[in-house]
């Protein structure tokens, strides 16, 4: 998680949302992304998806089955249908997203077979969010 912020802070210096993500498989990281919705003019450019795309060409298949995704703020519906067909089997977030995450409106987005690991780095998480949308309030 750790990692994660370090691309959820990058995210914040490039002026995006700051949300970074990392994928791990046996071990090794093999994907590290952030947002980049302002950057790119995409809605779908969230840290997530961005790290999945990274994760499936290094691994040169769309499946992720051998790998966990660590982010900053638990995933949007969006991403959560997005990690389901990829079939990640591990989610470990940070922090929970009241007003857009997944668990709320999608509970069943992810793969059958995943779990989810949530509150590592929580404060660490949240509060870099916080502190992003005090800013722009």
């Amino acid at each position: 998680m750790r990692k994660a912020l370090i691309e959820a802070r990058q995210a914040l210096e490039e002026g995006e949302i700051p949300i970074g993500a990392i994928v791990v498989c046996n071990d090794h990281v093999i994907a590290r992304a952030h947002n980049l919705t302002e950057t790119l003019h995409d809605v779908t450019a969230h840290a997530e998806m961005q790290a999945i795309t990274i994760a499936a060409n290094e691994l040169g298949g769309k499946y992720l089955t051998d790998c966990t995704l660590y982010v900053t703020i638990e995933p949007c519906t969006m991403c959560a249908g997005a990690l389901g067909w990829s079939q990640i089997p591990r989610i470990v977030y940070g922090a929970e997203d009241e007003k857009r995450g997944y668990h709320q409106y999608a509970p069943h987005a992810l793969h059958p077979k995943a779990t989810v690991t949530k509150g590592v780095l929580e404060e660490e998480c949240r509060l870099l969010m916080q502190d992003f949308f005090k800013t722009k309030r």
